[in-house]
């Protein structure tokens, strides 16, 4: 515990003043989440200090454990109404994705969060705000992007698609972190004194930790994509908008989410294989942004931070998910590739595991060359090595 809480007091630290000298250095009108990094010899000595004892140094992988296959193109025919496309504004990349399978030729999809930047974080720039007014559709998930909501508010009330009204059997967005800080500071004050009546969800939750804070403004997780049968269910509410805007063009819209709606049932299927036996069923990431993937496929997700990947876990919640891993025998703990690895790579120190990728698909790093198919394909590959899958 006393490493842990060394560790975790130099990393706010470091946090802080590296924040405050981003914030004096920053042009740009968007903002783009790359957390702070600690020196390198500063990590050096951390990991080192971890490592000491037992514990093995993590063995870090950012590449699929196989080779992924290549999905089938959008749609390069459709209709094509008054001779230009549809104008689709995509708030992040799986929007993106199945706008354009589902409209190929005949929409053209804007994604609001280029490449390498961190969609919680999005800040609007005039233009963007210019291509909402001027957009046939703007496809979004409420609560995910603050700016965006107030934007549509303002500009495209009546041309917005809400996709998560159409994803059943939806979670809440801050019960996982909730639970897990709970459950700690049981152990440490208990029950009987203040735990529950001093320190409860609206005390400790909301005051202390960032995420529980984006969480509650999220009310649901929005990580829906990530299950791909909700994916397929975006495709079909998508077709049915655009329908609506060029009717002549129904039955290719219909066509392009049926065909989506395949690719999603044969990704679902390779999942649902691919981790029908696994060792360990635990996946330990870096934030909570599994739930839906973690319910489909009957694993359970142990999140080191919350909903919110730039919330701060606290020096309790990162010593609760070491212990956790340890007693559960955990190999490997997953990295994202548009945040800061460090503080998995703490842990995976702490208890000798290894990291590997778990991509959370929110958007694409500068010059990917796979898609939403591919890359999920490459995460079912990392969590088969990591977790002991066939």
């Amino acid at each position: 515990m006393a490493t842990i809480t060394m560790i975790s007091n130099v990393y706010y630290q470091s946090e802080s003043n590296a924040k405050k000298s981003t914030e004096e250095g920053m042009m740009s009108t968007r903002r783009v989440h790359l957390m702070p990094a600690l020196a390198l010899g500063s990590v050096a000595a951390l990991l080192a200090a971890c490592g000491g004892g037992s514990s093995a140094p993590p063995t870090t992988s950012a590449e699929p454990a196989t080779p992924p296959a290549s999905s089938p193109a959008a749609p390069t025919s459709g209709p094509s109404p008054t001779g230009a496309p549809l104008k689709v504004v995509a708030a992040f990349y799986p929007l993106q994705f199945a706008a354009q399978q589902v409209g190929g030729a005949a929409v053209e999809v804007v994604n609001l969060t280029p490449p390498g930047a961190e969609p919680h974080d999005l800040e609007l720039t005039a233009q963007d705000v210019a291509l909402i007014g001027e957009a046939d559709l703007i496809v979004y998930i409420p609560g995910f992007q603050p700016a965006l909501d107030e934007a549509i508010a303002q500009e495209a009330a009546d041309r917005s698609l809400d996709v998560l009204t159409a994803i059943p059997d939806q979670l809440e967005g801050h019960d996982d972190h909730d639970h897990g800080d709970e459950d700690h500071g049981d152990e440490d004050h208990g029950d009987e004194d203040h735990g529950d009546e001093d320190h409860g969800d609206e005390d400790h939750g909301d005051e202390d930790h960032g995420d529980e804070d984006h969480g509650s403004e999220m009310g649901i997780d929005p990580h829906v994509w990530l299950n791909p049968l909700n994916m397929g269910i975006i495709g079909g509410e998508i077709a049915s908008r655009l329908a609506e805007l060029a009717p002549e063009g129904a039955d290719s819209f219909a066509t392009g989410a049926a065909t989506l709606e395949q690719q999603m049932q044969s990704l679902n299927d390779e999942w649902a294989a691919g981790t029908a036996q696994c060792t360990n069923r635990l996946l330990v990431v870096s934030h909570e942004a599994f739930g839906y993937l973690a319910a489909q496929y009957d694993l359970t997700q142990v999140g080191i931070s919350g909903l919110s990947p730039e919330a701060e876990p606290s020096p309790a919640k990162v010593a609760e998910v070491v212990d956790l891993v340890e007693a559960e025998g955990v190999s490997t703990i997953y990295f994202e590739t548009l945040v800061d690895p460090r503080i998995a790579e703490v842990v995976a120190s702490e208890t000798g595991a290894q990291t590997l990728v778990l991509d959370p698909l929110e958007g694409l790093v500068e010059g990917a060359t796979g898609d939403y198919v591919t890359i999920m394909q490459a995460n079912l590959a990392n969590v088969q090595a990591g977790n002991g899958c066939t």
